[in-house]
């Protein structure tokens, strides 16, 4: 089997060209991902490269070539090159010499064949040559056509060797599976899941947003939650049933898959900060699992223009969508698509209106600098808000007027 270079511009690329020949003929091959996404016709984005150099050569003929080398896992063999300010990873075909389920000690090999057999799945396990050439020792091209995840011998074997395999297969299957998932990983993971106890917070975050971010992730939950390891990585009351409505929003529409509110969705609204801290994620995605957690607005299909755009004010237009998106999710009429698309709508075409009011107008209305202006303004600001965002300057004029009256005197 070969693929076919001019159908596939990131083989062609300058800087690709340059690392391959930086590395010599024979001594570098694409694996894994870009060589599994080519194949099936899906972008590439990162591109990982395989060679039987050692690091310290790895890096030599880079250098020779002017191309940067950055050391990013050197004890493990993989070397950066930047060329054209593009990074790509490559690793020197290794055996794994000693794991304890999180990392492993590795020795260097040149035998492909051997560097195949240490990887996780049979489509992962996939190298091409500059010109296309596409080596499989393992199956993983008939697995990839049958859509079929499968892992690299022995999956008990597999997963021991990490245990973060175990979600990596879930993920996989959500992104490249059909059908049932394979029957001897789906044993072998549930047999092994006392393993991710061990594994680092952030490799389980990662793992678990990249699954959510899945056109349709729900066969790939419902096989967690029936073996017991979606309660292990997300415990609590899951809400399945409103992510599986927010999955079939996102597919009815063509919206893009967004991991953290799918989650949102999925989690109990008192167990979403704590699972935030469990997964550490970052300050923004944390706060935004926890004003959804904490939100209390009236967020209906038929809201009024008036009420629309008063909460589009007080929470901004990604806030507010976000109350949308999960509130639509709970809605069981789908009589009522158009309305909440209505309100998606406006909120992206939504313009904030600025307070006509500043410090400066108080106090020309005879108050003294201080605190008082500030709940002046606020005071005048939620009339403001509840009359629609008012442009009249008198009757603005004569409300500062009637609230400085009732609270400076």
């Amino acid at each position: 089997m070969k693929l076919d270079p001019k159908r596939h511009p990131w083989m062609t690329a300058p800087e690709t060209r340059a690392v391959m020949a930086a590395l010599g003929e024979g001594n570098a091959r694409f694996v894994g991902g870009p060589v599994r996404n080519a194949l099936l016709e899906k972008p590439v984005r990162d591109i990982d490269i395989a060679t039987p150099l050692k690091p310290g050569e790895v890096v030599k003929r880079l250098e020779a070539a002017g191309l940067k080398a950055v050391p990013t896992g050197i004890e493990h063999g993989t070397i950066t090159a930047v060329a054209k300010g593009k990074p790509f990873e490559i690793t020197t075909l290794r055996r794994d010499v000693e794991t304890d389920g999180r990392r492993a000690v590795v020795a260097f090999s040149d035998d492909w064949a051997e560097d195949a057999q240490r990887r996780d799945f049979t489509m992962n396990a996939l190298y091409a040559s500059a010109d296309g050439e596409v080596f499989d020792t393992v199956g993983g091209v008939e697995d990839l056509k049958a859509q079929h995840v499968r892992f690299v011998g022995d999956p008990v074997t597999r997963i021991r060797e990490d245990y973060l395999r175990i979600l990596r297969l879930f993920r996989f299957h959500a992104w490249y599976g059909k059908g049932e998932i394979d029957s001897a990983a789906l044993h072998a993971s549930a047999a092994e899941k006392a393993g991710l106890a061990g594994l680092s917070a952030e490799r389980v975050q990662k793992e678990t947003l990249k699954l959510l971010e899945a056109e349709d992730p729900m066969p790939s939950l419902r096989a967690m939650a029936a073996t017991g390891i979606l309660g292990d990585v997300l415990p609590g009351a899951l809400n399945l049933p409103r992510l599986e409505r927010l999955i079939a929003i996102d597919t009815d529409n063509f919206f893009e898959p967004d991991p953290v509110l799918r989650l949102a969705a999925l989690l109990p609204a008192d167990g979403a900060e704590a699972l935030a801290d469990k997964l550490k994620l970052s300050n923004a995605q944390r706060e935004r699992l926890a004003d959804l957690a904490r939100a209390k607005e009236k967020m209906v299909s038929y809201l009024s223009v008036r009420e629309m755009r008063k909460l589009l004010y007080l929470l901004g237009s990604q806030r507010f969508k976000d109350r949308v998106f999960l509130k639509w999710a709970e809605d069981p009429k789908l009589a009522h698509t158009v309305q909440w698309l209505a309100l998606l709508t406006h909120a992206n075409i939504w313009q904030r209106p600025k307070f006509p009011l500043t410090g400066e107008n108080v106090m020309a209305a005879g108050v003294p600098r201080g605190p008082l202006i500030g709940r002046i303004l606020a005071e005048v600001e939620e009339w403001w808000i509840d009359s629609d965002f008012t442009e009249d300057e008198f009757s603005i004029a004569e409300r500062l007027k009637a609230v400085v009256q009732a609270l400076a005197y």
